[in-house]
């Protein structure tokens, strides 16, 4: 066995007792400024690595050395990397009254400890932003504030040894040019050339980001500390917080062994103590710490030798990071998740009173495998000698992403939890939440850390399995349509779940199992990813087919539900959507809007009966959307009643030509299109059940949406698949969906719109009165854009590809120059091409402009159409009649 292991094992035999003398002494070691201290104690003392102790450290909170004072305008809870960049960013913007809290001393939790990666890198969309924003900050974070942070950028490459890897990049690549970080895939050759230390022989290519490297985190948190004083924000520790209570116009009194602040809003910022937090106002928040752990070598000649530092590595398939340490290196490995370690008894038990400066025991044997393969890749590591193995706790939430802004269902309380990399999303996260707080609404969109994502659904058995499942999967290859099972079904089933669940492949949204597409004799079924087309793909072209020439029914009860009724609800809702409000019996499509006038929601409105509402979101939406909501009714004083009603009313959408005869079976309601017409609600007997029956189908083709009560909505499957048999009935999911709402020309929240967008640049001018009464949220805002005139717009885009269809967040390109983006895309059956929407700067959104769209590295042709390329059936209809009127 090599040197490396070799010294390791021999070490964990002989050194353990010297581990409990070293915490005190170099629990800040990771950190690059004391790491030569640190380093010297640990040589001095011949021992390698940290041992976990739970003893309890005095629990008297110590004197704050200031006053306490009595208000904050913002009271942020929590010292670490992320809570003291609000502050700095909050206290910068010139907010006054910023406080913070920390219970014992800054950069207490994960923060200390943390391996300090930065990167511009991230395989989402949005995130993107904070990386950049992190950086940018950080690069001149020591001039503004005079303090050392440590900051490296050697660049960081990640490695490709895979085809799939290799299409990964690619894939990346198209998803990154139209963003303004720089990003570049290399051959081997140049891969080599920034890291000549590694092993060539498994080497395809490489995703190399200058800029890319590492910081001290500790001593980023001391400058941010600094910044945030300076610009008049105070901080006291150690300042535990005993208490919270909210006060009936929306504050907080925020209760610490010191005295009571009273706060106009709260931020949650306490890391792997926030369930704790949390749990004092009766929230459960999904959030675990996970044992993380790196490993840190003494010097390597050959690193030494070296005349400029090296890149961040990341080799995929091996699953771990690996960056120059002053003349050794530092590599971290991701387990798999059958050895990963949760640290699950802190949420059942909580934290152990007294913990924030500690480790764990590391665990080589959890981890060998990584090692073995980092030698493989870099084999000067076989000759190296380990001075560290640092083993610390890391917040995972379920999907692994941060949660992030205002929480539903009390006022005024923000969170800023469940960071499993809060170093390069400090500076970021800082602020976006310090710009959302000052002006009243995100900056960009950035739904996927929205902590209203998660609900009463998210068990603590979910959260163990799912992140399990997300830590071992860290470097899993991301494919388009991602699937990952652990944790599922929740408790959020339809009731037709048990009918259906062996028949389709389900997706999961928002907690529900959803069909995506159906299986038939003969299909290729099972989950099998691809960045190109896969087996779904020829049975969604058959549900397309079924929709448009017969009749299909699809489970939509993910759908968010809401019931608003009561004095001010007409008053409320025309102050919260741009469009007017339905009339008694009628449904409409309706925005909500930002102060800026971008659109923050898209929602189906219908008047059910005088001041009675039903609103109907999307799945991911479902709490975003009601928090906008009971915001704005609480602080404007409205006497509404809302309810959420999203998990007792299933949902099926019935659609096809043949819809209306398979219906028409079944109730005593005349279902013609004179007296049921589009966009028309009625509460009818189908079946023998009682349902809300809406003339309406996301598929642009004849068709309802039945809104059942969940119980009986199985019965009413059941009646309506029997009914049709005659008229070919069957089942479709919301892949086929997806691609008749593109033939249609739909936009899609999310996609073509969200508070990135506003909505006359996406097409919504129709949903947009703009001459109604009522002043509604982001009317002036709106007016000011018109009169200045787009900049872009939103085009639909036809292209010619072979095996690859667009999905969205494409690069558009025109003359050799980044123009745009795609927003979704998909393949259309009818019209046997690819679609996209995407925008353009309005001098290419015109009819014929020829462009091009990205795809896995390769240029496609594309061009500006008219919309839609299919007729929505409502339309077919009136031009039928129209042309039938003629003499």
């Amino acid at each position: 066995m090599s040197r490396l292991l070799t010294t390791v094992n021999t070490r964990l035999r002989r050194n353990a007792p010297f581990c409990r003398r070293l915490r005190d002494t170099a629990e800040r070691t990771i950190c690059s400024t004391f790491r030569r201290q640190a380093e010297e104690s640990i040589e001095k003392c011949s021992s390698t690595f940290f041992l976990f102790s739970l003893s309890l450290r005095d629990n008297r909170v110590g004197a704050l050395g200031k006053r306490l004072q009595d208000t904050a305008e913002t009271l942020i809870i929590g010292g670490g990397c992320v809570g003291v960049s609000l502050a700095y960013h909050l206290a910068k913007a010139g907010q006054k009254d910023v406080v913070l809290l920390e219970k014992s001393e800054l950069t207490a939790g994960s923060t200390w400890h943390a391996a300090g990666l930065t990167t511009y890198y991230h395989p989402g969309i949005n995130l993107k932003k904070i990386h950049y924003h992190s950086i940018k900050l950080y690069e001149q974070l020591e001039a503004e504030t005079g303090q050392a942070v440590g900051f490296h950028q050697p660049g960081s490459v990640r490695i490709a040894s895979t085809a799939a890897r290799v299409d990964e990049m690619k894939y990346q690549m198209t998803r990154t040019h139209w963003h303004p970080t720089p990003q570049f895939f290399i051959g081997p050759e140049k891969v080599h050339e920034l890291f000549p230390l590694l092993n060539m022989d498994k080497v395809l290519a490489g995703l190399y980001t200058p800029g890319d490297g590492h910081i001290d985190p500790y001593s980023l948190t001391m400058a941010l500390a600094a910044g945030a004083r300076m610009y008049g924000a105070q901080i006291y520790s150690p300042a535990p917080v005993t208490g919270l209570s909210p006060t009936p116009d929306g504050r907080w009194d925020v209760q610490t062994p010191h005295g009571t602040i009273r706060a106009n809003r709260i931020v949650n910022a306490t890391g792997f103590w926030a369930r704790e937090l949390g749990q004092i106002i009766g929230f459960e928040h999904p959030t675990i710490p996970v044992h993380h752990q790196y490993v840190v070598t003494a010097t390597v000649p050959e690193v030494k030798a070296l005349k400029k530092e090296l890149p961040v590595i990341r080799d995929l398939e091996g699953s771990y990071y690996l960056r120059q340490e002053r003349d050794g290196l530092l590599f971290g490995p991701y387990e798999k998740e059958e050895k990963m370690v949760l640290q699950d008894s802190w949420v059942r038990d909580g934290v152990p009173p007294g913990f924030g400066k500690e480790l764990f025991e590391s665990d080589l044997d959890r981890i060998m495998e990584h090692v073995e393969m980092a030698m493989e890749m870099v084999p000067v590591l076989k000759h190296a000698d380990i001075i560290n193995i640092v083993s610390g706790p890391i917040t995972y939430t379920p999907d692994l992403l941060p949660m992030i802004g205002p929480h539903q269902g009390v006022r005024n309380y923000w969170t800023a939890i469940g960071f499993g990399y809060g170093i390069i999303h400090a500076g970021g996260v800082g602020k976006f939440l310090s710009d959302w707080i000052m002006s009243g609404e995100p900056p960009y969109d950035l739904i996927e850390c929205d902590p209203n994502r998660y609900g009463k659904w998210t068990t603590v058995p979910y959260l163990c399995a799912k992140a399990r499942e997300s830590y071992g999967f860290n470097n899993v290859v991301g494919y388009p349509k991602e699937e990952r099972f652990a944790g599922r079904p929740t408790s959020r089933v339809s009731g037709v779940y048990d009918l259906l669940k062996d028949k389709c492949s389900m997706g999961f949204h928002a907690g529900w199992e959803q069909p995506h597409y159906f299986y038939k004799p003969g299909d290729d079924v099972g989950y099998k990813p691809s960045f190109r087309r896969t087996n779904w793909f020829e049975p969604v072209g058959r549900e397309c087919k079924l929709v448009m020439e017969k009749v299909g029914v699809i489970d939509l009860s993910p759908f968010g539900k809401f019931m608003v009724k009561g004095k001010d609800s007409h008053k409320l809702l025309d102050r919260l959507f741009a469009n007017t409000m339905p009339k008694v019996g009628h449904t409409n499509i309706s925005h909500m809007l930002t102060q800026r006038g971008r659109v923050y929601a898209e929602v189906t409105i219908t008047q059910l009966a005088s001041g009675e509402f039903m609103l109907i979101t999307g799945s991911g939406s479902e709490l975003h959307d009601l928090r906008w909501i009971e915001t704005e009714a609480a602080d404007g004083g409205y006497e509404v009643d809302i309810a959420n009603v999203t998990n007792n009313i299933g949902v099926l959408g019935v659609a096809g030509p043949n819809s209306r005869k398979v219906l028409q079976k079944l109730t005593s309601e005349d279902l013609s299109d004179d007296a049921f017409k589009f966009l028309h609600c009625k509460y009818i007997q189908l079946a023998g059940v009682h349902l809300q029956a809406i003339r309406i189908s996301y598929t642009g083709e004849l068709g309802w949406e039945l809104y059942v009560d969940m119980p009986k909505m199985a019965e009413v499957y059941q009646a309506i698949m029997e009914a049709g048999q005659e008229e070919g009935i069957d089942n479709f999911g919301t892949y086929a969906m997806a691609s008749l709402r593109l033939e249609k020309g739909f936009r899609g929240w999310g996609a073509e719109m969200n508070c990135d967008t506003n909505p006359l640049e996406a097409g919504l001018d129709y949903f947009i009165k703009l001459n109604k009464p009522a002043d509604f949220i982001g009317k002036e805002a709106l007016q000011e854009i018109k009169a200045q005139g787009l900049k872009r717009k939103l085009a639909y885009l036809t292209m010619d590809t072979d095996n690859i269809d667009p999905e969205g967040n494409e690069t558009i390109w025109h003359e050799g120059k980044v123009v745009g983006n795609t927003t979704s895309g998909a393949y259309s059956y009818s019209t046997q091409q690819s679609l996209a929407f995407g925008y353009l700067p309005i001098q290419l959104a015109t009819i014929g402009q020829k462009v091009e769209v990205e795809l896995l590295g390769r240029k496609y042709p594309a061009t500006v159409v008219q919309e839609p390329l299919v007729l929505t059936e409502p339309t077919r209809t009136r031009l039928q009649k129209k042309t039938k009127s003629r003499p």
